[in-house]
């Protein structure tokens, strides 16, 4: 019996590259990359014809597209090391396309808009459209953010994971109150912050994974986020 032919998926990479400078979240810190082991030197190290190059890293976990365990928002959650595989990769991904409803005027995404859908194990993924205006200084004010209600809804519907391509899931401008973090994770609910293209997405049927290194004692860092869509 011949062999049956895998169905073909198309891969959507949801990250922002990380590179030296970057300014992911207004008033944090950009990451700095340099040299500890250069090309050239280690031509003295090795033998003839290879060579290596080693470099460092110096970066804030908020730095890129990542994600937040629930140790960010509370001491005796989980690590990153402490999180369970099976609600990082592969997850059902349920979409919300909210551009059309999203304004200057309207930026809250209230619990209407996220319900009438079945979001039990799924990753949520908030498609804002707010991406564009990535690492430019108007990325930081009057972004999109997910209502505390409307967490409390996705968490009661039983999602997993919920993802948004804005500055925060929260109103960076509410003076310091954070619902949909609290909530979310408190609840062991991923939050992953900064997403792209999610209007390649289709509204179901993707594959969601964005699986962070397991550092111990550390509650967020960048993930390479990314979708499996069905051909």
């Amino acid at each position: 019996m011949p062999a049956r032919a895998e169905t073909p998926a198309r891969i959507v990479d949801l990250s922002h590259p990380i590179r030296a400078g970057l300014v992911t979240y207004p008033g944090l810190p950009a990451p700095e990359i340099t040299p500890f082991l250069t090309r050239e030197d280690s031509r003295g190290k090795y033998a003839p014809g290879t060579e290596f190059a080693m470099d460092v890293i110096t970066m804030i976990g908020n730095t890129g597209t990542y994600l937040d365990s629930p140790f960010h928002r509370y001491g005796d959650g989980a690590d990153l090391a402490g999180l369970d595989l099976a609600t990082l990769v592969d997850l059902p991904t349920e979409v919300f396309h909210l551009g059309a409803l999203i304004s200057p005027e309207r930026r809250a995404i209230t619990a209407d808009l996220v319900s009438g859908r079945d979001v039990r194990g799924a990753a949520v993924l908030l498609h804002t459209g707010w991406d564009r205006l990535f690492a430019t200084e108007a990325y930081g004010h009057g972004a999109p953010f997910l209502t505390g209600e409307a967490a409390q809804a996705l968490i009661d519907g039983g999602a997993v994971l919920v993802g948004i391509d804005s500055v925060n899931i929260d109103d960076t401008e509410s003076g310091g109150e954070r619902p949909a973090h609290s909530s979310l994770l408190r609840a062991g609910v991923h939050v992953v912050e900064h997403l792209t293209r999610l209007g390649d997405l289709p509204e179901r049927g993707a594959r969601f994974t964005a699986a962070p290194p397991a550092v111990e004692g550390f509650g967020t860092f960048p993930v390479r986020a990314f979708a499996r869509v069905i051909a």
